[in-house]
C-alpha cells in the first residue's frame, strides 16, 4: 500500500516538473552586445566626483544576482553603503581604493577581485591620480541590493593606505617633468608641468583616460619612442588596459605606417614587461 501511495505522488508531481523543465528549455540565451548600453552618470546623491554606470544584467527570478559596470574618474568614489547579501568587485582597469568602516584604506588594481561581506559598511572608488573601472556583482533580498549612507569625506578618502603611516607621504611628490629634465632644463620642466600637466591634462572636457589614448596615438604616429615609453605607463595609470594599447598600435599600423607600429610594439613590450 505504501508503494502505491508513493507511486501516486510521483505521478502527480511529474507533469508539473515536466512543465517547468519545458518552460525553462524554451527560454533563449540572451546576449547583450557591447556598446548597446552606454553608461549613464552615476547618481550624485550616492557618488562623489565623476562616475558612470551601466547595468549589463539584472536579477531575473528565480535568480537574484545583478551586475553593474562602474567607471570612476580620478578621485571619484561611492558614498558609504552596505549590501544585505554582500558584494563582489572585479577591477577591470586602472587603480582604485576600497575601505571597510574602521579599517585602513586598501589599494586595488586591475585583475583584483574583492569580496565585501554582508552588512559591512564600506566605500570604493578610483585612486586620486588614476581612473578605475570595476564590475560589481550583488544579490538582492526582498528586492533590495544596497543601503546608502553618508558620503565619504575628503579626509577619509585621503587617509594613508594600509601599511603606510601619516608621515610616509607627507612631502610633495615630484612633478612629472622635474624628475626627467628638471636638473638639466628647469624652465622647460616648469613650463611643461604648469601648462601641459597642470592645465591641459586637468581640463574636464576629456577624461585622463581619453587624453592618454590621444597622446599615445600621436606619439606612435610621430615615432617618438622615448616619449611613448613614459606615456604608456601614464596610460596604464589612467585606466587603459594592455590589450587596449596593443590594439591601438595594431590599428595605427594601417594609418601611421608599419615601421612606426613595430617600433611602438617594441617599446610596449619593454614597458609591460616591467609591470
Amino acid at each position: 500500500m505504501r508503494a502505491l501511495v508513493v507511486l501516486g505522488t510521483l505521478l502527480a508531481i511529474l507533469p508539473a516538473c515536466a512543465q517547468s523543465q519545458s518552460s525553462s528549455a524554451q527560454e533563449p540565451i540572451r546576449i547583450t552586445r557591447s556598446g548597446t548600453q552606454p553608461p549613464q552618470p552615476a547618481p550624485a546623491d550616492h557618488f562623489t566626483g565623476s562616475a558612470r554606470v551601466d547595468f549589463p544584467f539584472q536579477a531575473s527570478a528565480p535568480a537574484r544576482i545583478s551586475g553593474a559596470r562602474v567607471l570612476f574618474e580620478p578621485g571619484a568614489r561611492t558614498a558609504w553603503h552596505v549590501h544585505p547579501l554582500g558584494q563582489t568587485l572585479i577591477v577591470t582597469a586602472g587603480t582604485g581604493r576600497v575601505q571597510r568602516w574602521g579599517d585602513p584604506v586598501d589599494e586595488i588594481r586591475q585583475g583584483d577581485v574583492i569580496w565585501i561581506p554582508p552588512g559591512q559598511k564600506h566605500w570604493h572608488g578610483a585612486a586620486p591620480n588614476s581612473s578605475m573601472t570595476h564590475i560589481a556583482i550583488t544579490e538582492q533580498i526582498d528586492g533590495k541590493t544596497v543601503d546608502w549612507m553618508e558620503k565619504v569625506s575628503d579626509a577619509q578618502y585621503g587617509a594613508p593606505l594600509r601599511g603606510q603611516t601619516a608621515g610616509t607621504d607627507t612631502g610633495p611628490r615630484p612633478r612629472p617633468s622635474q624628475g626627467a629634465i628638471g636638473d638639466f632644463a628647469p624652465k622647460l620642466a616648469q613650463i611643461t608641468d604648469d601648462v601641459l600637466y597642470g592645465d591641459i591634462w586637468e581640463r574636464p572636457e576629456l577624461s585622463k583616460r581619453d587624453r592618454s589614448l590621444a597622446t599615445v596615438a600621436a606619439l606612435i604616429a610621430l615615432n617618438r619612442p622615448d616619449q611613448l615609453r613614459s606615456h604608456l605607463r601614464i596610460a596604464r595609470q589612467n585606466g587603459l588596459t594592455q590589450e587596449e594599447l596593443i590594439e591601438t598600435i595594431t590599428h595605427l599600423a594601417f594609418y601611421a605606417g608599419w615601421p612606426n607600429a613595430v617600433s611602438a610594439i617594441g617599446v610596449a613590450k619593454e614597458v609591460f614587461g616591467q609591470r
